[in-house]
């Protein structure tokens, strides 16, 4: 049995459709038709972040390496960052995701097989076929007026009072809790985050509700870092006016700190973790670079024995972040700081690319 909105859903609809490196467009296609298990979904909004603008520019262009092949396919509609209303869905979603036509929801952005190795332990964020939405055509994404959630997906439900582009991000909200968990925070931490862009604001909120003793933020941006304060840091430090490491040494008697954030993407902020942190500290990296990182593994090694972790997607974090973003605590406003409507999707591409007059740029169906 299948359950629909009260008002009708068109035979068509605008989407963004990657035909190449540079090469998106705006086009009128049809609307997806939900198979069985499935929902579709009325897309409110979509975040772009970092991920969308390296497959938009090619990986082999982004990473200055031919070899690379490109992340995305063609004919793809991109989009993992979104929210939106059920208008379509059937009994067997409605009782797998516990919700039904008409509620807000997100999903996660990968969409597991559910029957590989790592599936099958629980990894289900490092699922060995790994599709998510908005790369393969398989599971087209969110930067359109409708998509649909597969049988595999997963699935929670947000609330209505918040802006679309605020429950949007809860994907990259859900990344930089993950991050925090792999850190494993104690109360009498120095935690560093380095980075006040989405997700490291994110880093900086999730760790201020750890207790540590400091969440210190580093950025180049003032302006960033004043967001840094309202979102849990104690402690702020321009990394282009101020010496960070030395900074943090003397505040932590010599030692340095405990934890290391890295959430810039800046080759150069990998050194300044290693070289902050003290003995025996805790290294996550959840960024994605532009080109090779070269350090000195002797100081991961025998200088210090640092555990250095990865950290990649949000996997268990999701019902936290739709609950802190439900809470009002963060400073949503200034966060998801530019919307453009789904024409105007280059307009958004070129301003995450500039990186210096934005913290997170979303899209808004018409």
């Amino acid at each position: 049995m299948t359950a629909t909105s009260i008002q009708p859903i068109p035979e068509t609809m605008q989407a963004v459709v990657c035909h190449g490196p540079e090469n998106y467009r705006l086009e009128e296609v049809p609307v997806p038709t939900p198979g069985k298990g499935e929902a579709l979904v009325r897309v409110e909004a979509v975040g772009i972040c970092a991920s969308d603008l390296k497959c938009y520019h090619g990986a082999a262009k982004f990473w200055g390496d031919e070899n690379r092949p490109a992340w995305a396919e063609t004919e793809v509609i991109p989009g993992h960052e979104f929210v939106g209303e059920i208008v379509q869905l059937d009994e067997e979603a409605s009782r797998r995701w516990g919700v039904q036509v008409g509620d807000r929801v997100v999903s996660e952005q990968i969409v597991p097989c559910w029957t590989c190795r790592y599936c099958l332990r629980g990894e289900y964020w490092m699922c060995a076929p790994h599709e998510m939405y908005g790369f393969k055509r398989r599971h087209p994404g969110g930067m359109a007026s409708y998509m649909v959630f597969p049988a595999q997906a997963l699935v929670y439900k947000i609330s209505k009072d918040l802006p679309p582009a605020h429950a949007a991000f809860t994907e990259p909200l859900s990344c930089a809790l993950h991050a925090v968990e792999r850190a494993n925070i104690r109360f009498e931490d120095v935690v560093v985050v380095a980075g006040c862009g989405p997700i490291g604001l994110g880093m900086i909120a999730g760790a201020a509700e750890k207790f540590p003793a400091e969440v210190i933020a580093l950025d180049m941006s003032d302006e960033k870092l004043e967001l840094a304060k309202l979102c849990g840091a104690t402690r702020t430090i321009n990394v282009a006016e101020q010496d960070a490491v030395a900074i943090v040494k003397e505040l932590t008697d010599g030692y340095g700190a405990d934890v290391y954030l890295e959430g810039t993407g800046h080759p150069s902020a990998v050194a300044q973790g290693l070289n902050l942190l003290r003995k025996l500290g805790r290294y996550v990296e959840y960024s994605v670079f532009g080109s090779d990182v070269t350090v000195d593994w002797s100081i991961i090694s025998d200088d210090k024995e640092l555990d250095v972790l990865g950290a990649h997607l949000g996997p268990h974090c999701w019902p936290a972040a739709i609950r802190l973003l439900e809470s009002g605590k963060l400073p949503m406003d200034r966060i998801c700081s530019h919307q453009f409507p789904l024409s105007r999707f280059q307009d958004g591409l070129d301003m995450v690319a500039d990186g210096s007059k934005s913290i997170k740029v979303s899209l808004i169906p018409e």
